[in-house]
């Protein structure tokens, strides 16, 4: 349990989906709208809103997807899909600044975050009903609705390696070049990225000191510095 919320973290730095709904203020023609929201597909300069959680700094944030769903009248449902940090609120304000009315958001749903949608959702409602059955001995509700920590860093760049340096890593020690059998493509310096055994078992997350052309090319040096590891000591032996 410990190990599953502390993945949590990781889940921040992924893609989000959500479906808004936003109120114009004033009557506008749909072709204006269509017109202006495609605007914002890309990079946006964006401040948090004053009750946040962030210095209210300007910053970039990337829109990947804007699909109006439905207008009715000055109401508009839209699904959007957009980098971590992105501030759905601010979007609505500033596509009502665009239209020249004002908006904002009236409703939010986040209906995707990595590879988690809406279709893996339970209530609370469904865990306290497993939770009931786990304590009469029944684990089946629990295995209907648990998925494995893997799931959490399915949107890291990854690195997989040898078994025989499986536990030192989950001892807390760095990954060196010789230890790693392959890679994704892609890796750049500094970033986040998984280190996973050959049987896909998440053992660790760690920086990148290396990108993905310099830990295929080199011979030896630290590839990856450790920052949480979320293996068992001893799964593997060393």
């Amino acid at each position: 349990m410990n190990r599953g919320t502390r993945v949590l973290k990781f889940l921040l730095t992924a893609g989000k989906e959500y479906v808004c709904l936003m109120h114009i203020h004033e009557d506008v023609k749909e072709s204006k709208i269509k017109k202006v929201m495609k605007k914002f597909v890309g990079k946006n300069i964006q401040k948090p809103p004053v009750r946040s959680a962030v210095k209210r700094v300007e910053r970039e944030r990337t829109v990947y997807y804007l699909e109006i769903l439905e207008i009715d009248e000055r109401d508009v449902l839209f699904k959007v899909g957009c980098e971590a940090g992105t501030y759905i609120r601010t979007l609505c304000v500033q596509i009502g600044r665009e239209l020249g009315t004002g908006a904002h958001m009236a409703q939010l749903v986040r209906t995707k975050v990595a590879n988690f949608n809406d279709s893996d959702f339970v209530s609370l409602h469904d865990v306290k009903d497993a939770y009931e059955f786990y304590k009469e001995g029944d684990w089946e509700k629990f295995r209907e609705i648990l998925q494995p920590i893997e799931n959490a860093v399915s949107h890291l760049p990854k690195v997989w390696i040898n078994d025989n340096a499986v536990d030192s890593l989950c001892h807390g020690a760095d990954l060196n070049v010789p230890g790693i059998v392959k890679l994704n493509e892609g890796i750049e310096k500094e970033d986040l990225v998984a280190i996973m055994s050959l049987k896909d078992e998440l053992i660790c997350v760690g920086n990148a000191e290396l990108s993905s052309n310099e830990m295929v090319k080199k011979k030896r040096g630290k590839a990856v510095k450790t920052s949480k590891v979320f293996m068992l000591r001893g799964v593997y032996s060393k």
